[in-house]
């Protein structure tokens, strides 16, 4: 088993700028703290040095998803007996942006929402939070229906030609892939019915919607491949890896990759 490393927020701030971290860009950030080592500050130095890297002139966005605010019905309390789920079904609290906690998006997802200055996007299970110049935009009328399209976060961060860092993950957590998802065509597309708790003029109400099924089992595969073109770059910091690339050029790749592969 490999020591535990040591890392300072300098460390994770030449990191960066060895990746192309600059002034000015818009990058939306998936992180692992516990496979980078031992983070000296943890969560919060990890996002102070993504935020001076891009400046308030940039833009930092990362998933807050919760996705346990779906109907029990549709799997998601799998780890609870089946027969509890009518009684979590009636008692989820309604999506409230400003204090539902995330779920499975790691501690710095989860004070990155709480950050100053941070906004949140009002989707009650696929939720994302933005720093900066462009978090407004990013983040306003996140549709229901249309979770990872092209009017959504991560659609819009396509608009801005922005970027993807992965910290410490791989990409199965990559959500913009989930875009190319929705562009690319293939023979199992198909969209499903899901439902969140949500306020509705003060009250909390289930609300249903119909949206892309997406599940992404190929997402590491694609990742692969997508390696493979050389159009990613790589810094190491402490145990693990940081990779950022072009958003644009892995959904362009992935919407190519996707219509000829899967099915």
């Amino acid at each position: 088993m490999e020591k535990r490393k040591l890392v300072t927020p300098d460390d994770m701030k030449t990191a960066l700028k060895d990746l192309g971290v600059r002034k000015g860009q818009a990058i939306m950030v998936h992180t692992s703290l516990s496979s980078l080592g031992y983070v000296c500050g943890g969560a919060q130095s990890v996002i102070e040095a993504l935020l001076e890297s891009v400046g308030d002139e940039g833009t930092i966005m990362m998933p807050t998803q919760s996705w346990k605010n779906l109907d029990p019905a549709s799997g998601v309390y799998w780890q609870e007996p089946e027969e509890w789920w009518p009684v979590i079904r009636e008692h989820i609290p309604a999506y409230d942006k400003r204090i539902t906690p995330t779920n499975t998006m790691g501690a710095v997802s989860e004070m990155f929402r709480q950050w100053p200055g941070t906004l949140r996007s009002d989707h009650p299970a696929r939720s994302v939070a933005a720093w900066g110049r462009y978090a407004q935009y990013l983040t306003e009328n996140h549709d229901l229906s249309d979770i990872f399209g092209d009017s959504s976060p991560v659609g819009r961060l396509y608009a801005l030609d922005g970027f993807v860092l992965l910290a410490g993950v791989g990409y199965d957590k990559n959500t913009s892939l989930h875009l190319a998802d929705v562009r690319a065509e293939y023979p199992g597309k198909h969209t499903v019915i899901e439902s969140s708790a949500v306020l509705h003029d003060g009250q909390r109400i289930w609300k249903s919607y119909e949206t892309l099924a997406v599940d992404g089992e190929d997402f590491s595969t694609i990742g692969e491949a997508f390696e493979q073109t050389g159009k990613v770059r790589h810094a190491p910091l402490g145990n693990g890896m940081l990779s950022m690339m072009s958003q644009r050029e892995l959904v362009d790749f992935a919407v190519k990759w996707i219509g000829e592969n899967r099915r």
